[in-house]
């Protein structure tokens, strides 16, 4: 069994932590039970009975006045998810700068919360950049609160999150957190697109397909445990592959695709259906603007709807990356892309959650917007 590797490098060599293995398979064992909580999910101090999806009224937007395209497309996101007024909170952040300090991010946070009312359980920030904080993404930082210990060795475990696998639809009542989302911004053009997608999964929900990639690159394909068995899913609505490759080419009907790699190529080929999650396992998928390895952007650009990627070195504990079966699970039980992202990572602080969080393509609207799916078992 391999050492954690302490050395660092600029593309950082992943290496498995010594109690990966027995660990895996007793949470692979755990994930594969109807309705299994998992490990490191909480209670909270609510009863966790589902209360619906989140919807507008729950939802904060914070548009950043210092940047035009933030106005722009927060303005725009405002407008076709009918978010209310009170709940836009504006701020100005100038420069665009990749990081904010923590002193800058602890004023940003106090901003924001102070013109939260208890109703709102999650907030999207629309602008591409500041997205880290330290070593924290910005996300998991105003989420879980900036951990500052861990940017003292950034492959130690991180915090764990209450919100790992748990039931419920109420994170600030339930567990005292509330969710975060970045909405990136390359384009103003590509970021209505990506809003549009995120609505448009909301009123049809075609065949689809989850990927799941079993790669070559064995220090990043340590996911591979808690890949779903293939399968249907969501009533036949949805077939489950796994696939021996290193990327996956000309495939349509795309919903989930994860993999482990540094650069996924052929995502040209790959035609995803609206409030589609895809997320690569490297270490620097979540530095947005950095070149060494392929940003997250990249899926956005593709066609997926949300991602997910790290902001720093995090070596490779799978805790820090979305757990594929309990991510799928909770998407197909209706909940909400910004749930069920936050949901299937156990260790959340380095990881920024990208797109639009609002996408519910599961959720069963015939039952009205309070109630959620019966709960889909995944194979």
């Amino acid at each position: 069994m391999m050492q954690r590797q302490r050395r660092r490098s600029r593309f950082p060599a992943f290496v498995r932590p010594p109690f990966a293995s027995a660990f895996a398979f007793a949470c692979a064992f755990a994930l594969a039970l109807p309705g299994a909580a998992g490990a490191g999910a909480g209670t909270g101090t609510g009863t966790g009975a589902p209360d619906g999806p989140l919807e507008a009224r729950h939802l904060a937007v914070v548009i950043n006045e210092g940047d035009p395209d933030s106005v722009t497309v927060g303005e725009y996101y405002q407008r076709r998810r009918g978010i209310p007024a009170a709940n836009v909170v504006r701020v100005r952040i100038p420069g665009r700068p990749r990081a904010l300090d923590v002193v800058r991010f602890r004023l940003l946070k106090a901003h924001i919360d102070s013109r939260l009312g208890p109703e709102v359980q999650a907030v999207l920030m629309v602008w591409t950049a500041p997205y880290r904080v330290g070593c924290n993404a910005i996300t998991g930082a105003y989420t879980l609160g900036y951990d500052a210990a861990l940017c003292r060795d950034t492959c130690r475990a991180g915090q764990p999150s209450s919100y790992f696998n748990a039931p419920g639809r109420r994170p600030l009542l339930e567990h005292g957190m509330r969710l975060s989302m970045l909405l990136p911004i390359e384009s103003v053009e590509a970021a209505r697109a990506l809003v549009d997608r995120g609505v448009a999964s909301g009123f049809h929900t075609p065949a689809a397909h989850a990927w799941y990639l079993d790669t070559l690159d064995a220090a990043r394909n340590v996911r591979a445990p808690f890949f779903p068995r293939p399968g249907q899913a969501a009533g036949g609505r949805v077939t489950i592959h796994r696939l021996r490759a290193d990327a996956l080419h000309n495939a349509s009907g795309v919903l989930v695709y994860q993999l482990g790699k540094a650069q996924v190529d052929g995502l040209d080929t790959v035609r995803f259906v609206p409030g589609a999650l895809a997320d690569h396992l490297t270490s620097h998928g979540g530095d947005l603007l950095g070149t060494t390895q392929m940003s997250s952007l990249r899926w956005l650009a593709a066609g997926a709807t949300a991602s997910y990627g790290t902001v720093s070195e995090p070596c490779n504990h799978w805790q820090k990356f979305p757990n594929p079966s309990v991510l799928l699970r909770h998407y197909l039980n209706g909940d909400s892309a910004i749930e069920a992202y936050w949901k299937s990572v156990a260790w959340p602080a380095q990881g920024l959650f990208i797109g639009e969080p609002l996408a519910a393509p599961y959720q069963d609207r015939s039952r009205g917007p309070s109630r959620g799916n019966p709960r889909t078992p995944v194979p």
